[in-house]
């Protein structure tokens, strides 16, 4: 999975109800298979090159989530206080994220970053404005402060 579906997965993930329990079949009357058809949640997220994925696209059905007081939630139940709003290695913390050097980078492979890995300060900064902007880009609403 892409780093950035992670990131997704880990903000997105958090809002599906979890499913009901289906009821056994009775013993008298047998019920006919269902119809395998994958539902939108067990349905693993697109990957690069996919309609819908991240990036390349906005997803087909938009989630329509209050993102920062979904992110503000987890942040207040976190053991130490993350400044999501401005930083991308925070924001992969409070999503459960690896957030080295390496993973950054390799973020920054996957959404086309031009400058120097070297600097980076401003590779940080440019990785959270992405993030951002893809964020919104699958439905998910932000304060207009967090707005390029």
């Amino acid at each position: 999975m892409s780093i950035l579906g992670k990131i997704l997965g880990g903000i997105f993930g958090r809002k599906k109800p979890e499913a009901a329990p289906r009821p056994a079949p009775s013993a008298t009357a047998p019920q006919p298979a269902p119809a395998s058809t994958p539902s939108p949640s067990a349905s693993p997220p697109p990957t690069a090159g996919q309609p819908g994925a991240a990036g390349l696209g906005t997803s087909p059905q938009p989630q329509d989530v209050d993102v920062a007081a979904m992110l503000d939630a987890m942040n207040d139940e976190a053991g130490q206080r993350l400044n999501w709003r401005t930083s991308i290695v925070d924001l992969m913390k409070l999503v459960g994220m690896e957030s080295s050097l390496a993973e950054r980078r390799e973020l920054a492979d996957e959404l086309g970053y031009d400058g120097d890995k070297g600097d980076t300060a401003a590779m940080n900064m440019w990785l959270h404005r992405q993030v951002l902007k893809r964020i919104r880009e699958n439905g998910g609403q932000l304060p207009a402060d967090l707005a390029d």
